[in-house]
């Protein structure tokens, strides 16, 4: 078998162009995206920061140390905190997506990089590079065999995550190419995340992404310290992608091929609503079905087209897509999703409450909501909705989404995100000046010392 091994490994190609990335070279777009990831995951640790998984997540704790709990007074060792704040960060499904994944780079990220320079007193040009380099890992990890972890039972964001964050945390020490493969290769035998969550919405979706994130950080400091992983740890017959894709052949080209060249990371999409990714434009759909003057008693039923690959996630079991058994099953149910959209005009995070999940007004209707896969869907190279919606006199009235708001086709701006901050923040019990001081004083961030003192409350 050893005759077999490649002489220069997937890992080996990858560290190679990571280490050789110095800060100041990112491109002006990249590193405003990376900006832009920076003031949104802050906001989603803020706004999740009473929600009792992360109470529990942080309770479970008993590392104490000197890093930052974003909105917390109590602070743990790096892993700690980065294992919390990226809970906190994915908990709401309010963060960013990659289309190409789909996958949540900044709720792994940017708490592991952030966590690993405040404990080892890294400056913030290394941070901003150690989080576009892991976040274009992570990102171009799901692009090599698209939707097969998915649909072998895993989570991409939990087990790319833990790849990516050690490329991040790697990068942002300056560890070596060398130190990089193991560091990469550690990572390997810490990545996991099954998606059985599905079943009645448990928890365990919102701390794969600190569970990533302190993954990385582990693998990086004992890299960084001489202990060894495999080089082959993507390509290899017992590798990542064996292990969680069923196979050891992929597009590897589209990870390691132009990487350092460009950057995916500048496509990062920022969600409008607070669930999940695929049902977004669904809703956009409904939200204009009402917006024509039509009310839900109106409809007679509902037909979606649908990718095949977002239906074991969002739409079966149909039944429990349509009255979901709790708040967190909700965000991953279509039907619900756009029901809730039609009625209230738009889906915030208010529609997950106990009580909002049992509106009859809500769930008469989706109750009228069924799919049918269509082939020609893109998915999941892009995100689009369909409604076609039969009413009660008759008449048949359709409508379609082409793409996801927020991502590359209609961008977030800049203030876009600064407004979803500061409706974050003050969810999570913030003042108005309290985030406004937080946004002032994270404009800076990357430019100083990474001292995160200033966000525990």
């Amino acid at each position: 078998m050893s005759s077999e091994l490649p002489k220069v490994s997937v890992a080996e190609t990858l560290a190679n162009r990571i280490a050789a990335l110095k800060p100041g070279v990112l491109p002006e777009a990249t590193t405003r995206k990376c900006e832009d990831l920076l003031i949104d995951v802050v906001g989603l640790c803020i706004t999740a920061r009473n929600e009792d998984y992360v109470k529990a997540a942080l309770n479970g704790s008993d590392d104490d140390g000197p890093c930052t709990v974003i909105g917390h007074a109590r602070a743990l060792t790096a892993s700690g905190a980065a294992f919390v704040n990226g809970t906190a960060a994915h908990g709401e499904d309010f963060d960013d997506t990659f289309e190409g994944g789909p996958v949540h780079a900044g709720a792994v990220i940017v708490p592991a990089v952030l966590a690993a320079c405040e404990r080892h007193h890294i400056d913030g040009p290394h941070a901003l590079t150690g989080i576009a380099v892991g976040t274009e890992v992570l990102c171009r990890l799901s692009l090599v065999v698209p939707k097969a972890v998915h649909k072998a039972g895993f989570h991409p964001t939990a087990i790319f995550g833990a790849m990516g964050a050690a490329a991040g945390v790697g990068a942002a020490l300056g560890l070596n190419a060398r130190q990089i493969v193991d560091a990469l290769g550690i990572a390997g035998s810490m990545a996991g995340g099954i998606i059985e969550y599905l079943a009645e919405g448990a928890w365990t979706k919102r701390m794969h992404a600190g569970w990533a994130a302190q993954s990385g950080i582990r693998a990086a400091l004992l890299a960084k310290q001489g202990f060894v992983g495999p080089r082959t740890v993507f390509e290899g017959v017992h590798g990542l992608f064996h292990g969680f894709a069923h196979t050891t052949k992929g597009d590897y080209d589209a990870l390691i091929g132009d990487l350092g060249t460009r950057w995916v990371t500048d496509t990062l999409a920022f969600k409008p609503y607070p669930c999940g990714t695929m049902a977004q434009p669904y809703i956009d759909c409904a939200r204009r079905l009402a917006s024509r003057g039509i009310k839900p008693e109106d409809v007679e039923s509902i037909l979606c087209e649908v990718a095949e690959g977002t239906v074991h996630r969002l739409w079966e079991p149909l039944a429990d897509k349509q009255r979901p058994r709790n708040g967190y099953a909700a965000k991953f149910a279509v039907p619900y999703l756009l029901s809730a959209g039609f009625v209230h005009g738009g889906v915030g995070l208010g529609v997950f409450t106990e009580d909002a999940i049992r509106d009859e007004r809500v769930l008469a209707l989706a109750a009228k909501v069924k799919f049918v896969i269509d082939p020609d869907n893109p998915y999941p190279n892009n995100y689009t909705g369909h409604i076609k919606a039969t009413l009660k006199d008759g008449s048949v009235v359709e409508e379609r989404q082409p793409y996801l708001r927020g991502g590359a086709q209609e961008p977030l701006t800049r203030q876009d995100v600064a407004d979803k901050f500061a409706l974050n923040v003050q969810h999570g019990g913030w003042s108005k000046a309290q985030g406004e001081a937080a946004l002032k004083w994270l404009a800076g961030l990357y430019k100083s010392k990474i001292d995160l003192s200033a966000l525990r409350t």
